[in-house]
């Protein structure tokens, strides 16, 4: 597995999003790899947050940062193109409500210039997502139930990072969800090479210290 990197996406939806470019640069400062940012349509889950107005700010705000985008969305076609226009490298989005599609949903990102992440919900399957692993760059392996930040990580989920890791050995593969450091080392372990926290790095007195703690974790067990 040594061709994987350890990557630390903290998420941004439980900071301060009226200071959204000042909260994510000071992610980037003090050393996340990637943003990660929520998009709720509040059909998929019952929430909303922001969409592609508010990225391309931040865009035009961030130039250089790697960004991801979680797609909790009924209709992930919808927002490619707008997506990409805001400057998003990565389009992760849920397989559920596009089941039979998804190869098309994965060539039109590829089109658009974005890698293409496949999410996962707690009741779904590692093997609904196994036949589309060709299509993507990374899977995401959501640890709560997507839609609010601050919920209880799930660690049965880990058989399937675990599953994934044993069968995809230079796959990267995301988790979600209640991460922090009491959970890091359950994530590194099953397999996880990019890991998304929210409140364990936003509220963190030394963020610096947190994202640099959860990463050494996820280097020991890949052997970085």
């Amino acid at each position: 597995m040594s061709s994987l990197s350890a990557r630390i996406g903290p998420s941004i939806l439980n900071a301060d999003l009226s200071q959204l470019h000042e909260e994510s640069q000071k992610l980037l400062d003090n050393g996340a790899d990637y943003l990660h940012l929520d998009v709720m349509d509040g059909t998929f889950v019952p929430n909303l947050t922001f969409g592609h107005p508010v990225v391309k700010c931040l865009r035009n705000k961030i130039k250089d940062a790697f960004f991801e985008t979680h797609m909790m969305v009924q209709n992930p076609e919808q927002w490619i193109e707008p997506m990409a226009d805001a400057g998003v490298q990565q389009y992760t989005f849920h397989i559920e409500p596009v089941v039979d599609t998804v190869p098309d949903v994965c060539r039109k990102v590829r089109e658009a210039g974005m890698k293409v992440g496949l999410a996962i919900k707690p009741g779904t399957g590692v093997d609904a997502v196994e036949k589309y692993i060709a299509n993507a760059d990374m899977v995401l392996v959501m640890t709560v139930e997507p839609g609010f930040g601050g919920q209880k990580f799930m660690g049965d989920m880990m058989s399937k990072v675990q599953w994934l890791r044993e069968h995809y050995p230079t796959l990267d593969i995301e988790v979600d969800g209640g991460v922090g450091l009491g959970t890091i080392d359950q994530c590194a372990k099953a397999g996880a090479n990019m890991i998304v926290a929210g409140t364990a790095i936003i509220r963190a007195d030394d963020q610096a210290t947190v994202i640099r703690d959860l990463r050494s974790s996820v280097q020991s067990a890949i052997g970085q």
